[in-house]
């Protein structure tokens, strides 16, 4: 069996104190090794961002890419080879402006993979700048007089696009997050997972004791079902007083984008086994 020591890497943390990052990471490795994953097993792909400087801080095939566009890479590296679990890591900030079209088109194609959005609602790592999610009429470092754009809430978005799975968790609670993580490897999809993560430098309006006292797990409510889409989408409203968590949205007959492909019916091999080398001297010799 895997375990989480597996995972450990001696480079050290350089993430601010309280950090909702820690948990997150914790969490990770626990879901990874419980489902006796091994680190040669899987890729995790990481953006730009607070999040992406544990990019070398978990031991395991990893990838820090361009800000705001991990998801196709990510993509890309779950068709090629489906035997390798991959799991992407994005921030609010890349994920919902520059890269928002790439998570939009990752979900219409439902590609097999874990997405973990970190939703600290603002760019941590370039100091404090607003975010989508920032709240409106906040004053932040790039926003003096206060945010004056509507928040985007980004389940809202993830649900009007009817997913294969939708998720939210808590950076405060390791075992809900762990076993959020787990639900979403195991998902044939795109699993889309939002982590309501606390920056404790510089969005002091939802620190970890905010939320602590305001998310409830949907599992508690009398009969909630998770494949009712409207249902998903009426919880997922309240980002305020009374935050859902746990699975909200899950269609499990929805074909990921491998499966709807033709093409590869009968093949039993991963691209990646069908790579080849081409000569290409012939083509160069004409441009010469």
């Amino acid at each position: 069996m895997c375990n989480c020591a597996a995972y450990n890497s001696d480079e050290l943390y350089t993430w601010c104190t309280n950090c909702g990052n820690y948990g997150i990471h914790a969490s990770i490795k626990r879901a990874l090794a419980d489902k006796n994953i091994k680190p040669s097993e899987v890729l995790l792909c990481f953006d730009i961002g607070c999040h992406g400087n544990g990019a070398d801080k978990i031991n395991a095939y990893s990838v820090h890419g361009l800000h705001g566009r991990i998801l196709p890479f990510a993509a890309g590296a779950a068709i090629a080879n489906k035997a390798v679990t991959t799991i992407a890591f994005g921030g609010d900030g890349g994920t919902l402006s520059e890269g928002i079209n790439h998570l939009i088109h990752s979900i219409r194609a439902n590609y097999n993979f874990t997405f973990v959005l970190h939703d600290n609602s603002n760019y941590g790592l370039t100091t404090g700048q607003a975010s989508a999610t920032t709240k409106q009429g906040l004053e932040m470092n790039s926003s003096p007089s206060g945010v004056t754009s509507d928040t985007l809430i980004p389940m809202e978005l993830v649900l009007s696009l009817k997913p294969s799975f939708a998720a939210r968790t808590f950076s405060g609670n390791i075992k809900h997050m762990e076993s959020i993580f787990k639900q979403a490897i195991e998902h044939e999809g795109f699993s889309y997972v939002e982590v309501l993560q606390s920056c404790p430098t510089y969005n002091k309006v939802t620190p970890h004791e905010w939320y602590a006292q305001r998310v409830y797990d949907v599992s508690t409510l009398e009969d909630y079902d998770s494949s009712d889409l409207e249902l998903a989408r009426k919880v997922a409203q309240d980002v305020q007083d009374k935050i859902a968590i746990g699975v909200l949205y899950l269609n499990k007959d929805k074909k990921d984008y491998y499966s709807r492909l033709a093409s590869r019916k009968s093949i039993k091999t991963e691209l990646v086994e069908e790579v080849k080398g081409y000569n290409v001297g012939n083509i160069i010799d004409k441009f010469r």
